[in-house]
Parts: C-alpha cells; structure tokens; sequence
C-alpha cells in the first residue's frame, strides 16, 4: 500500500494515464468536453474579472495623479 502512495504522490506518465482512465470511467466519453468546455468558461470570466479589477485600479491612479 505504501509503494502505490509514493507512486501517485510522484507525478509522471503512468500516474496522469491513471487518473485520465479513471475521469473517463467516471463522467464517460460524451461528458468530458462537456466538462472542459464548463472549466474553460469559469477561467475566462475568471480572467476577466481579475482584468476588469486591474482597469479599475489603474483608472483610480490616474485620477488620482490627475488632481
């Protein structure tokens, strides 16, 4: 029990092929893009919210180095 431990904690092909079998036994072949395509809508907002803020902030500079 102790060598399959160590095995997964030390990321390399076997282990990723592992956990990707075990995502496609999950949610099955028809779901994965599905769920990519969720993951991959949540980081883009997720971009553009922490963009929206930077905007903000150097806006807020501005008017301050204005008055």
């Amino acid at each position: 029990m102790n060598t399959l431990i160590i095995f997964l904690a030390i990321p390399g092909g076997l282990s990723i092929a592992l956990i990707a079998g075990a995502i496609i036994l999950l949610f099955g072949g028809r779901k994965i893009p599905e769920l990519m395509k969720g993951i991959g809508g949540g980081i883009k907002e997720f971009k553009k919210a922490t963009g929206d803020e930077d905007e903000e902030k150097k806006e807020d500079t501005k008017k301050v180095d204005k008055e």
